[in-house]
């Protein structure tokens, strides 16, 4: 399953972290199944077109120079993954930290959650 490794660092800086809509929604269509569920503090989004609104929602109540950086590997049992990151202005200190958690579904992420641990 160390493929969900692989796609895991690719939602967080790929699809999170990528301002380009086009090319944030290739992410997508690639790293996630196209019935994904995505879950964080705001609600739920089923899909490729509801991630991609949830994420741009997200950048515009961000800093522009913020992004998002991995925290430490991505652990792996099964079809679960776990990876934190941080979130900031690059060479400061994060003013949020978190950890996505990823089910694997046919090659893809197929469940996400996003848990905010703190700044």
């Amino acid at each position: 399953m160390a493929e969900l490794a692989t796609l895991m660092l690719a939602n967080l800086v790929e699809v999170f972290g990528e301002r380009d809509g086009d090319r944030r929604r290739a992410a997508i269509a690639r790293v996630h199944h196209p019935q994904v569920v995505f879950t964080d503090h705001d609600g739920e989004a089923s899909g490729h077109a509801a991630l991609d609104e949830a994420v741009a929602r997200l950048h515009a109540r961000l800093a522009p120079d913020f992004e998002f950086a991995p925290a430490g590997d991505v652990d792996l049992i099964g079809d679960l993954g776990y990876l934190a990151w941080q979130l900031g202005a690059p060479g400061q200190p994060p003013v949020v930290r978190g950890a996505d958690i990823a089910f694997a579904r046919d090659g893809r992420i197929g469940r996400l959650y996003v848990v905010l641990t703190g700044p």
